[in-house]
């Protein structure tokens, strides 16, 4: 099911997925426009909810999940003040999230990566934070491309129902269409992660 900016009401989705690319106002910083269309207040309220509505930032999605506050932390420019496009491998920290549960802790896996602000910051007390309470959910492995703090990839809500990461899960689900090294299919996890939650969740 699609939904619009615009929309009012989620409608009976079981799952939210923010999606990559360019949004509007991203030219001011990623997202902060973005994080006030009328359906982030929706997603905001549910994923805060006693129901923990599993929600999905990936990219620019990641960059709006930062500015809405439901994820900490924020997104600045590559260090190299480049545009960013490579095949990434990152390792699974946390396989216990709504979105990572068919992972195994420490699993390597490679999708790509298409960024120009993916740059993961926080203060200190945040990343301890994030790190005592096991919500890095990804990091960088081989090379950091963007400066990322502590090669963060990717973290959670404490709850671990929201997720965000810089590269795209979305490009590595079909064999011959994603990455060459491994199988090209190692981002369809996430789907298949959050799809057994709900189906456990409604048993």
């Amino acid at each position: 099911m699609a939904l619009w900016h615009a929309d009012t009401t989620l409608g009976d989705v079981d799952a939210v997925v923010i999606p990559g690319g360019f949004s509007y106002g991203d030219y001011l910083r990623a997202g902060a426009i973005s994080r006030f269309a009328p359906l982030m207040s929706k997603i905001i309220d549910a994923a805060n909810s006693d129901a923990r509505l599993p929600v999905l930032g990936i990219c620019n999605g990641f960059q709006i999940l930062t500015e809405s506050h439901l994820l900490p932390g924020s997104m600045i420019k590559n260090d190299h003040l480049k545009f960013m496009c490579r095949d990434q491998i990152l390792r699974v920290e946390n396989n216990t999230t709504a979105w990572t549960g068919d992972y195994a802790a420490g699993q390597e896996i490679t999708v790509p990566l298409k960024n120009q602000d993916g740059q993961y910051i926080a203060d200190e007390k945040t990343l301890d934070d994030l790190e005592a309470e096991g919500r890095v959910v990804f990091r960088y492995v081989g090379w950091n491309p963007n400066g990322s703090r502590r090669d963060i990839a990717g973290i959670a809500n404490a709850a671990g129902n929201v997720v965000g990461l810089m590269p795209h899960p979305e490009h590595a689900v079909e064999a011959g269409f994603g990455p060459e090294d491994g199988s090209g299919t190692e981002g369809l996890g996430f789907f298949t992660s959050v799809l057994n939650k709900i189906v456990g969740d409604n048993k």
